[in-house]
């Protein structure tokens, strides 16, 4: 019996991969300034240099593209790699400590956050005015308290947190918003490694009860 198997190009699937990220460059330009709202899929596609016609083909609506720009800017790619199988999560687990664990995460973060937090915030600002932007915008504080709560667990593994596994998944969640990195070093100019030993003192403080840690340089002014 003949099977009829489907010819796959590789230069095709490139061209719609490049189709792709230029669209998604498009949104996080123009739904961060004019904003979400403001910015109809026209524009997104004139400024990717493609017919709307190949938006609506590769995302089929303005609130999926949102939606996969949030997720792509948070992940850093647009492979579809889940979160506990994540290189830096297994080098978290790895670390011994809760110091330690702490530090890997906080450079993940900053790193994170310096990609992600124009349009975040962008988002945020949306999702005060827009459902499709609040939909996505609630989905994502979900998402990333499952994850906190997660990273709570493997940080209790330590016998060092004193705090329950909600609790200390709310001081993570609280302490890694991307409010507190635009606040610290975008608008008050602080290094990125004092955020990060601001991110760990403080959470590990919180965590374990005590006061321990490094101090803080005073920011600049």
């Amino acid at each position: 019996m003949t099977v009829n198997r489907r010819y796959v190009s590789p230069r095709r699937e490139e061209q719609a991969r490049q189709t792709r990220r230029a669209i998604l460059g498009a949104a996080a330009t123009l739904f961060v300034d004019p904003g979400y709202a403001a910015t109809p899929l026209t524009a997104v596609a004139a400024e990717a240099g493609v017919a709307v016609q190949t938006v609506y083909a590769v995302f089929g609506s303005k609130r999926q593209l949102l939606s996969d720009l949030v997720d792509v800017t948070l992940a850093g790619d647009d492979e579809q790699v889940p979160l506990p199988e994540r290189a830096f999560v297994a080098e978290i687990r790895a670390a011994s400590g809760l110091r330690a664990k702490l530090d890997r995460f906080a450079r993940h973060l900053t790193e994170i956050h310096a990609r992600q937090a124009d349009v975040m915030l962008a988002l945020a600002g949306a999702a005060t005015a827009d459902a499709d932007a609040a939909a996505i915008w609630g989905k994502n504080l979900d998402d990333r308290r499952r994850g906190m709560l997660m990273f709570a667990a493997d940080l209790a593994e330590t016998g060092e947190v004193r705090l329950s596994r909600d609790q200390a998944a709310d001081v993570l969640w609280l302490a890694q918003d991307v409010r507190n990195y635009d606040w610290l070093v975008r608008r008050r100019g602080w290094p990125a490694e004092q955020f990060q030993r601001w991110f760990i003192d403080g959470v590990t403080a919180q965590l374990t009860g005590s006061c321990g840690g490094s101090s803080t340089a005073s920011p600049r002014s």
